[in-house]
């Protein structure tokens, strides 16, 4: 490959790191980069690029995080017992209850459930139909509907929800239930140019969430969700790389992952004194110019 092409892929990470966390459809802007900035790759290679390529916007959220998301500890003066050793002596959910009273936040423990939970309608209607919805949906036509439907149902949401308090503000406030709702949601983000960033907000405000909250979530969603898709990919490809298709990869999930630490930290800071509007009012925009290029000009 020479200096363009990597140039190319330097490009692709930037606009997966940009466009996963902001609701603006990071799936439906990669297939618009990839329309107009296309890499010497096979077709195949490039399906399974634009998803694994998340992998690198999932660890900067676990490292952003890191201190919400993990669920173990050691109290001091804990008994260095294994939960096996336990279960031994005082049977199975006695054991496993004084595993966790010493080596887990329990806090951490419900809201990781909560998180799996959430992941199960996506998982019941994205594995047997991806396929299917890869050949019908992944095209231009598809990604400009949904970026103008969805941005117009951003700005009527944040219309509506000037005249709510918000009924919960922070993951503790989050029921099982709630949880549910916002991964039924999630759903819909499997048609490009949605953005599953975007639905699960849109879900979470629907319900009661607040936007910070609304959005962090989301961004915890992400990890299994975007793992199972990566694990996924790469099995239908087959994981066997030629030397240059694993740099890609490499270079691609590393560039993303800096961005995604950038873009997070922006969203986070930005809807603390700001709506959604002017992502609703960009994806119109955007989704406007991509029928007129693919309709008129091209």
């Amino acid at each position: 490959m020479n200096f363009v092409e990597w140039l190319k892929v330097v490009l692709l990470g930037i606009v997966e790191g940009i466009t996963e966390w902001l609701p603006i459809s990071s799936t439906g802007h990669l297939i618009l980069v990839d329309e107009f900035v296309k890499l010497n790759q096979s077709e195949e290679f490039m399906k399974m690029f634009n998803v694994v390529i998340q992998l690198g916007a999932i660890l900067a959220v676990v490292v952003l995080y890191w201190s919400k998301l993990w669920p173990f500890h050691t109290k001091k003066n804990a008994p260095r017992r294994s939960w096996f050793a336990n279960q031994a002596d005082h049977g199975f959910m006695k054991g496993f209850q004084t595993f966790c009273n010493n080596y887990c936040y329990m806090d951490k423990i419900v809201l990781w459930l909560k998180i799996v939970l959430a992941c199960i309608p996506a998982m019941v209607i994205g594995i047997p139909f991806d396929d299917w919805m890869e050949e019908h949906f992944h095209n231009a036509t598809v990604v400009a509907l949904a970026l103008i439907a969805y941005g117009v149902i951003f700005i009527v949401i944040e219309n509506y929800n000037k005249k709510r308090t918000p009924r919960m503000v922070t993951l503790t406030d989050l029921s099982f239930k709630d949880a549910f709702l916002i991964g039924v949601f999630q759903v819909l983000s499997l048609i490009p140019g949605t953005s599953r960033s975007g639905s699960t907000i849109i879900g979470g405000i629907l319900i009661g969430a607040s936007r910070e909250l609304a959005a962090e979530f989301t961004f915890f969603l992400a990890i299994p969700v975007m793992f199972g898709a990566s694990l996924i990919k790469l099995l239908k490809f087959g994981l066997t790389f030629t030397s240059v298709e694993l740099a890609v990869l490499i270079v691609g999930m590393v560039v993303a992952f800096g961005v995604s630490i950038l873009a997070i930290k922006f969203l986070m800071g930005y809807i603390k004194k700001h709506d959604f509007k002017v992502f609703g009012w960009y994806r119109i925009v955007l989704g406007l110019l991509v029928l007129l290029y693919f309709y008129v000009i091209r």
